[in-house]
Formats: C-alpha cells, sequence, structure tokens
C-alpha cells in the first residue's frame, strides 16, 4: 500500500511540474517535492501503526492434554485412531481390569465378614452383660459372709481367721466383677466406634472398596474434551504407568486461541472489542474476522525469579535488544466455523476506535500481505 501511495503522488508531481507544468520544475521545487512526501508518508505511517497496528507475528494455539492413565497395568484395546476426530467421552483406551476386578472382589468378601463381626458385637455385648451380673452374685455373698462372720468374731463366735478367709473372697470376687465390666466396656466401646453410621472396621473396608472401584473405573481412559490423539504409538499389550512423566499421548482440543504479538508502543489506543483482521499463511487470500478479547499486560522482564541474590538488569537489556511485545488475544466470528491449523502463522491488524479514515490504508495492506501468501519462496 506504501508503494501505492508512493507512486500515486510520484504521478501527481510528474503531471504537475512535468506534463502540464502547472509549476517550475526547479532546485527549490524538486526539494520540496521530496521533502513534503518524506514528512506526509513518515505521518502516515506513523499514525496508522497506533491508529490500526499490525503484526505479522500472529498464532493459532490449541489445548493439549497429556493423557497419563491414573492406574498402572497392561493395554489391551486401542479403539481409536490418530489424527482422527474423537467426541468427548469417547474411549481412548482399556488397560487389563482383571486385577482390578479381582480385587473389588475381595473387598466385597471382606465387607461381608466385617457387618458379620459388626452384628457379633452385639451378641458379645450381651454376654458380657451376662458375665457381669454372674460375677457380682458370688461377690454379693462373700460380702454377706465377710459381715457375718466380723460379727461373730465380735461376739466370740468364731475366729479372726474366718474374717480375713472372708475378705481375701471378696477381693477376690471384686476383681472378678471389674474385669468383667472392662470386657463389657470394650464391646461397648467397639459398638460405638462408628463412622457415617457404620461400625468403624466396616467403614474402612467401604472406604477400601470404594477405591478399588474407582481404581477399575479408571482402567477406561475416555476423551476430556472434542479433539484429537497425536502420537499415538501405545498399542495393545504396551504397558501403562501411572507415573506424570510417562504419558501414554497427547491429546489436542478443538478448542483453539489466536494470539497475535504487538510492539509495546502499538497498543495504546487498541481496547476490547476493536476489529481485528487476520490473514494466515495456511489460508492464503482469506482475511478472518474477529474482535479484541483482551491484552495480556505481562512480559518475561516483568518477572524477576525467586533466588537468595539481589535483582539484576537482565541480560537480553543489557545489549540493547527490544523490548518483548504484549500479546493480544482474539475472538475469531464464527470460530465454529473455522478449520484453522495448530500451529498456523500470519498477520494481523486491529482497527482502533481513532482516525478511522486511515483505516482503509492498512486494510488494503492486510489484503495485499494475504494474496502474497499465495507465493511460495522456495527453489527446491
Amino acid at each position: 500500500m506504501l508503494e501505492l501511495i508512493v507512486c500515486t503522488y510520484a504521478l501527481v508531481v510528474w503531471l504537475v511540474f512535468i506534463k502540464l507544468k502547472l509549476l517550475p520544475w526547479n532546485i527549490k521545487s524538486q526539494v520540496g517535492v521530496v521533502a513534503f512526501g518524506a514528512f506526509a508518508l513518515a505521518v502516515l505511517v506513523f499514525t496508522i501503526n497506533v491508529t490500526a497496528p499490525s503484526t505479522g507475528d500472529v498464532r493459532v494455539t490449541n489445548y493439549v492434554v497429556e493423557i497419563v492413565p491414573r492406574v498402572t497395568g497392561r493395554v489391551i484395546e486401542v479403539p481409536v485412531e490418530g489424527n482422527r476426530l474423537i467426541k468427548k467421552g469417547d474411549v481412548l483406551l482399556r488397560i487389563d481390569p482383571e486385577p482390578f476386578e479381582l480385587q473389588v472382589r475381595q473387598l466385597e468378601a471382606q465387607l461381608v465378614g466385617g457387618k458379620a463381626n459388626a452384628q457379633e458385637l452385639e451378641r458379645d455385648l450381651q454376654l458380657a452383660q451376662n458375665n457381669t451380673a454372674a460375677a457380682q452374685a458370688p461377690l454379693q455373698l462373700a460380702r454377706t459372709r465377710l459381715q457375718q462372720s466380723i460379727e461373730l468374731a465380735t461376739k466370740g463366735a468364731g475366729t479372726q481367721y474366718d474374717v480375713e478367709s472372708f475378705r481375701a473372697e471378696v477381693k477376690r470376687h471384686e476383681a472378678a466383677v471389674l474385669a468383667a465390666k472392662q470386657a463389657e466396656e470394650k464391646v461397648r466401646l467397639q459398638i460405638g466406634a462408628t463412622y457415617g453410621g457404620d461400625n468403624s472396621a466396616v467403614a474402612a473396608i467401604k472406604a477400601q472398596l470404594d477405591t478399588a472401584r474407582w481404581n477399575l473405573a479408571q482402567t477406561v481412559i475416555r476423551a476430556p474434551a472434542d479433539g484429537y490423539a497425536i502420537n499415538l504409538q501405545v498399542r495393545p499389550g504396551s504397558y501403562a504407568a501411572a507415573l506424570p512423566l510417562r504419558p501414554v499421548m497427547s491429546f489436542v482440543e478443538t478448542k483453539q486461541q489466536v494470539i497475535a504479538f504487538f510492539d509495546q508502543n502499538q497498543l495504546t489506543k487498541v481496547q476490547a472489542g476493536n476489529e481485528v483482521e487476520v490473514s494466515l499463511k495456511s489460508k492464503p487470500g482469506q482475511i478472518l474476522k474477529g474482535r479484541v478479547n483482551s491484552i495480556i499486560w505481562a512480559t518475561a522482564q516483568g518477572q524477576f525469579n525467586a533466588s537468595g541474590t539481589l535483582p539484576t538488569t537482565a541480560a537480553e537489556m543489557e545489549h540493547g535488544a527490544p523490548p518483548l511485545q504484549y500479546a493480544v488475544k482474539i475472538d475469531m466470528d464464527h470460530p465454529e466455523k473455522l478449520s484453522l491449523a495448530m500451529g498456523a502463522r500470519g498477520d494481523a491488524a486491529i482497527y482502533t476506535e481513532h482516525l478511522t479514515a486511515l483505516h482503509m490504508v492498512r486494510k488494503v495492506i492486510v489484503r495485499v500481505t494475504s494474496k502474497i501468501n499465495y507465493l511460495v519462496f522456495k527453489l527446491e
């Protein structure tokens, strides 16, 4: 577009000074023509770079999920194909469920036994109560005999030996009653130890059973969203491990983001909702419409890593490198109708609400650039 403006200006100068000779073509007019043209072109460029900023760094990004199994086992089925559209919830792979099914059945059997033991505690409590009652009867009899022997010994009709003998018998029966009461209290504590309305032992088995059933469900790995399985190297017979650093595949979601990077001083007039035009190299000749979602006002140059050393000037700034660009998130119009390649690059322009008459210059530049994308600059 700038070349077209320069050519148009040169044509006007030729008509005025050379062809029609409306003004004299001398050294003064020549210097004036060149100076005015250069000044006007510079003003135009600097103005549209702020009111309609552009960039050559546009990127199409997708969310990528690393599929890591939650359980470890042998893969028995991979029912999907790589680079084919997969719907959310579709099965990506299955891990051999047999070891986990055996664990579930084992815990189900333990749960039955645990419930039976909980019911048996009620019978144990009744038995402990009967033992306590049985131990109290001889204690009461021994106390009565002790009292009688004391009265007889006081009157001279009994001996001190009988008193000590019955006193020892009372202590023996008191110990028996105490032991029976402790056994009864132990059973009561076991019955009273509950969680969620269940006996503690039963609740523990239920928790283990829930974990085992969850592990069993994790043997079937499903797609977290609509997308594509990329780098699908896993096959039946492979060993899938529940390790964060060993994903079995990369899942690329269909949801995309379009990010454009602009120089920092180009965004002074940009606001959310401004019109955006995007030209991608993967879609030559097409102009994609969108709106500014937001500007990410943060770069790595504004971050200091946590350390025990004092902050220093970044090396890239010491060498006079330009400041890092800010990212602008773009909401594309009708994204469901677009089919953008992940990682596609291109150009973009934002049209602010200032000096809208000059937006035509930028729009022509964007369209010319989109046509140039048809050209493949490659020799071999």
